[in-house]
């Protein structure tokens, strides 16, 4: 007979499982993402059944389609609006750059792409229901596999109004809506060269 499953594991596990490191699993927990305590002794743990529930959330083969390839930058981009969406998708496949594009909803479903795929580009917006772009780039701050990825808010608010909301961390480059794809398309083009084969032209 088999042995019954702990309803809890280590940290460490957990990113094994879920095929993220340690410090996404930790980073997933403080936003509530994975249900996280902290036994007597200090240990982390966390409930196999929120792991459970992040696999049943992700379409594991869709996303293996959508996995970069090695000559593929990773361009993430976090907005709630679905139309907005299919022009980042429309404008990008027009100019035929070596990326792959990762499109999600809100900041919270940000965090779970940015576990599984360390994008060399974020773009978001920062208006957003749940998570905002407000609270996922002052997250996405220490997280040192993020060390060299370029985050790039694009936003209908102006300087004072976003001031006004906190401000943003001092790596992270600020475009004004509408999207600026010119400009977008320059800064992939560059981190292509940088990083990559050059994109095409």
């Amino acid at each position: 007979m088999e042995p019954t499953q702990k309803p809890f594991v280590t940290t460490r596990q957990a990113a094994g499982m879920l095929d993220v490191s340690l410090s996404t699993i930790q980073l997933w927990a403080d936003k509530g993402l994975l249900q996280l305590w902290t036994t007597e002794g200090g240990h982390r743990r966390i409930a196999r059944s929120s792991i459970d529930e992040m696999i049943s959330r992700r379409d594991l083969s869709a996303e293996e389609k959508q996995r970069p390839a090695s000559h593929e930058l990773s361009v993430l981009v976090v907005e709630d609006d679905p139309a907005q969406c299919k022009i980042y998708q429309q404008q990008f496949a027009a100019r035929s750059l070596p990326m792959k594009l990762i499109l999600t909803s809100n900041g919270f479903e940000g965090l779970i792409q940015i576990g599984r795929y360390t994008p060399n580009i974020i773009i978001t917006d920062l208006n957003m229901p749940d998570m905002d772009g407000f609270e996922l780039v002052r997250t996405l701050e220490d997280l040192p596999e993020l060390e060299n990825c370029q985050i790039v808010a694009v936003s209908s608010l102006d300087k004072g109004e976003i001031a006004q909301r906190g401000g943003l961390p001092g790596g992270v480059t600020v475009y004004s809506k509408p999207i600026p794809f010119n400009i977008l398309v320059d800064l992939i083009r560059q981190r292509c060269e940088e990083t990559l084969l050059p994109a095409s032209h």
